[in-house]
């Protein structure tokens, strides 16, 4: 397969003739780096039947390959990308603007793109190798990196890496896109004030951490909050007394693994106002519920699901695969931790929604109840894009916690 008008074996070729160049001093200057790339390209009789553009676009890669990222770089440097998903080493597909295409880049060789991961994993103290051949990490512009190598990936290394925006969307932003109504964002800004403990569900790509962002930026800064994630993603501005853990993979020897749950039981001793996790996923939701109901209101979290019931559903049997308690036990747990349950959906035009928004009341016959007080009544579609609205349907039964906080009883 060629690229940028070379081959991939000439690519190789070229790399190490520079490498070569470079043992006597690997710090060189980037305009110097990039002087002896265009010279070493000049010197192969392939170059001089290459158009400007193409070996513009060489050098550039070949650049890469030494300062930043290889064939990945121009896609990070696009702040249109939103997601960038490797297959194998020739198979390269992003999303942009929701859109998913195939992105005609591609590396020389699947050691190329083996060799890349090892180097992103390693600026992060991270390891993926043949014995642990999955891991999640983070690039260093914040992007969330997710690696499966073979013999679990059967077409070579897979790579998903998650990008973020610079400047991340606020509660402002998401209602001028659609995302919400700014009658629902009031009303979830005084449920956060307030210290209501709040799960955002949904779907991957749809939206949940960006709705966690945005939901953040209403804790008082006065407070002192935990943010506990597999690879730190969150971004909390506004509140200066903020610690930010992330889980640890296991060392070579299989020791040293520090997970989730770990870390919230940790943080529970470090004198939190509120704990947010990023995503919950495993036994670790037991220990999340269980601090929520400890005295640490306000938490916010996250979780995959199809529905506000289907995550009640979720939390079951999460909690359920770590511990042997009785499933009414963990139906009360639930009931009692959390208080709203919002959800967001990825639709078919590429937009991401919040389209209900459930309080839950309690437990009663043997089930969690929840009462929808928001839900998105789609209208139409015009030229591709999907039209509705985010209507109110109930009001808020328990108002306890908004009296408390000072709001009066017909803001809910």
């Amino acid at each position: 397969m060629e690229a940028w008008g070379l081959s991939g074996e000439e690519l190789a070729e070229l790399r190490e003739a520079v490498r070569s160049r470079l043992a006597w001093d690997a710090s060189v200057p980037d305009e110097e780096l990039r002087r002896l790339i265009e010279a070493e390209l000049f010197h192969r009789e392939r170059s001089r039947r290459m158009m400007a553009s193409e070996r513009k676009a060489a050098v550039e890669r070949l650049f890469h390959s030494f300062r930043g990222l290889d064939a990945l770089q121009p896609l990070l440097d696009d702040p249109e990308i939103t997601e960038i998903m490797i297959n194998r080493h020739d198979e390269i597909y992003i999303e942009r603007r929701g859109e998913m295409q195939l992105s005609g880049i591609a590396f020389e060789s699947p050691e190329r793109l083996e060799d890349l991961i090892q180097s992103m994993v390693g600026r992060v103290n991270r390891m993926v190798n043949e014995a642990s051949p999955i891991v999640d990490a983070r690039l260093p512009d914040g992007s969330r990196l997710h690696v499966v190598l073979p013999p679990v990936a059967l077409k070579g290394p897979c790579v998903t890496i998650r990008r973020f925006p610079q400047n991340r969307l606020g509660m402002k932003e998401l209602v001028g896109l659609g995302a919400l109504t700014e009658e629902a964002a009031q009303w979830l800004k005084r449920l956060v004030m307030a210290k209501y403990n709040i799960f955002i569900s949904g779907g991957t790509g749809s939206g949940k951490t960006t709705f966690l962002n945005a939901l953040s930026d209403w804790i008082p800064a006065s407070e002192r909050i935990i943010t506990i994630e597999d690879a730190a993603e969150l971004q909390i501005r506004g509140v200066e007394n903020h610690v930010s853990m992330e889980t640890r993979n296991a060392n070579s020897e299989g020791k040293g693994r520090i997970e989730i749950r770990d870390l919230i039981r940790a943080s529970l001793r470090m004198r939190p106002n509120r704990i947010i996790v990023g995503e919950v996923r495993g036994p670790e939701a037991l220990d999340m519920l269980q601090a929520m109901n400890t005295g640490h209101e306000g938490s916010l979290s996250t979780g995959h699901a199809n529905s506000p019931r289907d995550m009640i559903s979720r939390l079951e049997t999460m909690v359920l695969s770590g511990s042997d308690l009785p499933l009414q036990v963990v139906r009360k747990q639930i009931a009692s931790a959390i208080d709203c349950i919002v959800h967001v959906s990825r639709f078919r035009d590429g937009s991401r929604k919040v389209t209900e928004i459930c309080e839950v009341t309690g437990w009663m016959a043997g089930e969690v109840e929840l009462r929808t007080l928001f839900r998105f009544e789609e209208q139409s579609e015009s030229n591709g894009k999907v039209i509705g609205r985010l209507t109110a349907v109930e009001s808020l039964q328990d108002i306890r916690k908004l009296l408390f906080a000072g709001f009066a009883e017909e803001s809910a």
